[in-house]
């Protein structure tokens, strides 16, 4: 039966709109509309582990999508093995993108230097899409204080062109809240934070930043790209 995303967006918005952080994962994920219908989109990057704490919390047999892109950096494999073991995680998906669009369009596996947005597509977006087949809302650690497209970030919104909604239960964090949280619950960093790392992606498209540069400098620098595309609105 399809959702009534619009009624459910109103709801929610009246119910959960004023919550954030863990008290927003609490009430989405225990929701009676919504209970084991949502997702937890991570990257195991920078920031995840303050999301993905509060998602144990709740509900550890949460689905957790972890897309695998093939270029990721080892420390990104190894982190997300370290977190799973850490808070319990007991549903993480690996999703990787499929081998016959690789091999049509990604034949050398150069295709982030030629045509980065069809990369993104091929071993994001598109995976992505089929992974949340069959869920009504996805939960993402997008925050506002990254900017571009994200400075006006709503908690609870929606994708009318899926039928879902969209929950962001870290958009009014700063920094310094996640790393609050981070060190109260004692959650280890990713290992290339260390390194000026401060938004991580797939290897080739990721550098350090300074520390007076934007958080997500370090992305497809150079290009007038900013996201991969899993975030379009639509």
């Amino acid at each position: 039966m399809t959702m009534d995303w619009k009624a459910e967006l109103t709801r929610l918005r009246a119910e959960y709109g004023a919550l954030d952080g863990l008290a927003l994962v609490r009430g989405l994920l225990t929701d009676a509309g919504f209970r084991g219908r949502t997702a937890i989109v991570s990257s195991f990057g920078a920031e995840s582990a303050v999301l993905l704490d509060m998602v144990a919390t709740v509900d550890p047999a949460t689905p957790i999508i972890f897309l695998e892109t093939g270029k990721l950096f080892p420390e990104t494999i190894a982190y997300r093995d370290e977190l799973v073991s850490l808070l319990g995680l007991q549903d993480v998906r690996a999703i990787e993108p499929e081998p016959t669009d690789l091999t049509q369009h990604d034949p050398d596996g150069e295709l982030w230097r030629k045509t980065p947005d069809l990369c993104c597509h091929l071993r994001k977006t598109a995976p992505l899409h089929k992974a949340l087949a069959g869920f009504s809302a996805w939960v993402t650690g997008r925050k506002r204080f990254q900017g571009g497209l994200r400075a006006a970030l709503a908690t609870i919104e929606a994708e009318p062109a899926h039928g879902r909604l969209k929950f962001n239960p870290l958009a009014t964090w700063s920094a310094d809240d996640l790393e609050g949280y981070r060190r109260l619950r004692h959650l280890p960093a990713h290992p290339l934070v260390a390194d000026g790392y401060r938004s991580i992606g797939c290897a080739p498209c990721t550098r350090p930043v300074q520390p007076d540069e934007d958080p997500r400098a370090g992305r497809w620098w150079g290009l007038d790209k900013t996201e991969c595309g899993i975030h379009d609105r639509g």
